[in-house]
C-alpha cells in the first residue's frame, strides 16, 4: 500500500483520525506579495501547462515556481523536496513517494524534520487526492514524533496547479478548508503557504 491507495474514505476507516470537512480555515490569513520573477514565469507557463493537461506539466510549470517562491520568503532556512520517498511506517501503508515536501530545516540532501507542508499534485481531481495528502500528512506527523520535535501542526495541499485545497492536522483531527483558491489569488495561496511554513 502507498499514499496514492487512500481514498478519504479509505483513510477514514484505516486511521482513528476525526475529519472536519466545515471549517474556514484560512479566511483570516494575509495575502503575500509575489515577485516580478514569479508573475513572469507563470504568465509564461501556465496557459502551456494546462493545455498539455498533464500531472508532470501542471508541477513543473505551476506549482514548482509557486513552491521556490517560499524560499526566499522564508531566508532560505527551508528544504524543498519533489517526488521524494518518503517511507515513514510501511505496515500502516504510510509509504512510497510524496509529489513536494517542506520542512523547516535546511539540509537538501535528505528529508529532515520538522516537515511541515505536503502538497499533492493532482491532473483535475481535487476530492480525489484528498485521502492521499492526508496520508502524507499522517505520515509527517509521525515522522516528526521519531524525530523528537515538538510541531503540533502538518498543513497539506492538494492541488491542479491553478485550483488549491489546503487541509490541516493537528493531532488526530484533520480538517479540510471548505475553500477552494484559485490561481487568480495566488498572493493568498502564498499567504497560507507561508503560515504553514511559520507555523
Amino acid at each position: 500500500m502507498a499514499y496514492s491507495d487512500f481514498s478519504l474514505t479509505k483513510f477514514r476507516k484505516t486511521f482513528n483520525i476525526t475529519i472536519d470537512e466545515e471549517t474556514n480555515l484560512f479566511g483570516s490569513v494575509e495575502p503575500i506579495e509575489i515577485s516580478e520573477k514569479l508573475t513572469s514565469t507563470l504568465e509564461e507557463t501556465t496557459e502551456l501547462a494546462l493545455a498539455i493537461n498533464t500531472e508532470k506539466a501542471r508541477s513543473e510549470m505551476i506549482i514548482t515556481p509557486i513552491l521556490l517562491e517560499l524560499r526566499p520568503k522564508a531566508n532560505y532556512q527551508i528544504s524543498l523536496f519533489s517526488g521524494t520517498d518518503f517511507n515513514v511506517d510501511v505496515e500502516k501503508g504510510l509509504n512510497s513517494y510524496c509529489d513536494f515536501v517542506i520542512s523547516r530545516a535546511r539540509e537538501q540532501l535528505t528529508i529532515n524534520a520538522p516537515v511541515v507542508i505536503i502538497v499533492e499534485a493532482k491532473n483535475e481531481n481535487i476530492k480525489g487526492g484528498l485521502g492521499q495528502c492526508a496520508a502524507g500528512m499522517l505520515a509527517a506527523q509521525l515522522f516528526n514524533e521519531q524525530e523528537g520535535n515538538g510541531i503540533k501542526t502538518v498543513y497539506g495541499a492538494v492541488t491542479t496547479g491553478d485550483i488549491w485545497k489546503f487541509l490541516k492536522l493537528e493531532g488526530t483531527d484533520i480538517f479540510i478548508d471548505l475553500n477552494n483558491y484559485y490561481i487568480k489569488e495566488l498572493n493568498k495561496i502564498l499567504g497560507i503557504l507561508c503560515q504553514g511554513i511559520q507555523g
